[in-house]
């Protein structure tokens, strides 16, 4: 079953899914979302790569994570999907509409499905960025929205969720222990 791990930004979720895996018995394979857009995001993609062991396999997904989760899935492999906001972005668009809304729902469905359905472990990496200001511009505000929307979606498929801030989990879901 899949674990989502969220917080905000530099809250040490990442580091946090990246101990969780280190701790795998198995293979793990790191499924970057991210599409890098200029040298400052450029180095922070370094800085996630050289915390990596070498020998984890890498997968680097567009908008469709399904499809990739897919490829890199076996029974005894650890999927490590960073991060669903940096997925999201790829459906946002600079073209006036702002947000290929079809292309979206049609890959958060096939995600969904993906989680339920693959093998092995999957920890998902997401952000948590709606605790603050009403952002005013339309297109972050969609953002927000999607976002949290996917995360709660998220949410409800996987056995354990958990909340990282200031480097500190905090579980919010995980399985009934057996009495």
């Amino acid at each position: 079953m899949p674990h989502l791990i969220s917080g905000p930004a530099r809250s040490g979720k990442s580091r946090f899914a990246e101990q969780l895996a280190l701790a795998h018995p198995g293979p793990v394979a790191y499924v970057a979302t991210a599409a890098v857009a200029d040298a400052e995001f450029a180095e922070r993609v370094a800085l996630h790569r050289a915390r990596r062991p070498a020998h984890w396999a890498l997968f680097e997904a567009d908008r469709q994570l399904a499809v990739a989760l897919s490829r890199a899935a076996a029974a005894d492999t650890l999927l490590l999907v960073d991060c669903l906001g940096m997925w999201l972005m790829r459906f946002c668009r600079d073209d006036g509409d702002g947000f290929d809304e079809a292309a979206f729902a049609r890959e958060r469905a096939a995600l969904l499905h993906a989680l339920s359905t693959l093998p092995g472990e999957i920890v998902l990496v997401s952000n948590e960025i709606g605790w603050g200001v009403v952002p005013l511009g339309r297109l972050s505000r969609r953002f927000v929205d999607e976002l949290g929307r996917l995360n709660q979606d998220v949410a409800v498929g996987c056995e354990r969720v958990t909340l990282v801030a200031c480097g500190l989990p905090l579980v919010l879901k995980a399985p009934a222990t057996a009495a």
